[in-house]
């Protein structure tokens, strides 16, 4: 049987013209990594098979669902457990998205190997939605808010305190201002420099009284915006630029979510009647 080895690398950027974060989805049948470190945090999940990672003088052995989180600037290799190979999903973090909603500096990770499967499942889908469509809002919305997670759970880092105060008004003012640049919307971190908090106490507040992330929010007022242009007659691939979706299949792809059909096929309902 002809060996498997597959690497796929997509950047994605947090925020319009903010700093990039790799994603790697990876699939080795034979592939040994030489000994290496990165400079970033390397959080990686394991998707099928297992992995020999030899980290910190030990050896780990990853499994399906696990989680393996390698801090920066350590030595490390990584090769199949077994002659049906190993997959995986990791993106590279610099240190700094571990700290935005922690205390207690760089988080130190004692265990590299984390059985988390809620955690795991968010960062599989994460990843996975993100290497189709790298949208720079939709990235900065749920990468440092999964990352925060990850240092709170795992790591000896503190949460930070996650209330704030008036949460409704910063909420609505991040909601109007969205709305009013669809389609080019500004990255969440200097809306948050413009209200005075940190990226993930924005977060934090716009979650809580919306209830969505938001890239989520946006995404569902951009279809509410496509359904006006659709009835008037223009086409899925005009309206998706038009409301600021990436490509007409990210329209099509949000469109189906929110409205369990296609553009195309809610434009052909409207006009029949």
């Amino acid at each position: 049987m002809r060996a498997r080895e597959q690497a796929l690398w997509t950047r994605a950027r947090l925020g319009r013209c903010g700093p990039p974060l790799d994603l790697l989805t990876a699939r080795f049948d034979r592939h040994v990594y030489a000994p290496h470190a990165h400079d970033e945090f390397t959080i990686g999940v394991c998707v099928g098979g297992s992995e020999i990672i030899d980290y910190r003088g030990g050896r780990i052995h990853t499994g399906p669902g696990s989680i393996v989180v390698l801090a920066p600037g350590e030595m490390h290799t990584g090769g199949p457990a077994a002659s049906d190979g190993y997959a995986y999903r990791a993106l590279y973090a610099e240190p700094a998205l571990l700290t935005e909603g922690t205390l207690g500096g760089l988080p130190h990770f004692r265990e590299p190997l984390l059985d988390d499967p809620e955690l795991a499942a968010a960062l599989r889908t994460a990843h996975t939605e993100l290497s189709v469509c790298p949208d720079p809002l939709e990235a900065e919305s749920r990468l440092p808010w999964l990352l925060t997670a990850l240092a709170c759970r795992h790591s000896t880092a503190r949460p930070a305190c996650d209330t704030v105060s008036g949460a409704a008004h910063i909420a609505h003012a991040v909601r109007d201002r969205l709305a009013d640049e669809l389609q080019t919307p500004p990255s969440l971190a200097s809306l948050a420099t413009d209200l005075g908090l940190s990226r993930y106490q924005l977060l934090r507040a716009f979650r809580t009284t919306m209830g969505i992330p938001p890239y989520a929010w946006l995404a569902q007022y951009r279809v509410t915006r496509a359904r006006g242009l659709l009835e008037s007659g223009l086409r899925p691939a005009e309206v998706a630029s038009l409301v600021g979706f990436a490509d007409q299949a990210h329209l099509t792809r949000w469109f189906r979510r929110v409205l369990g059909v296609t553009p195309a096929a809610y434009r052909n309902s409207v006009q029949d009647t």
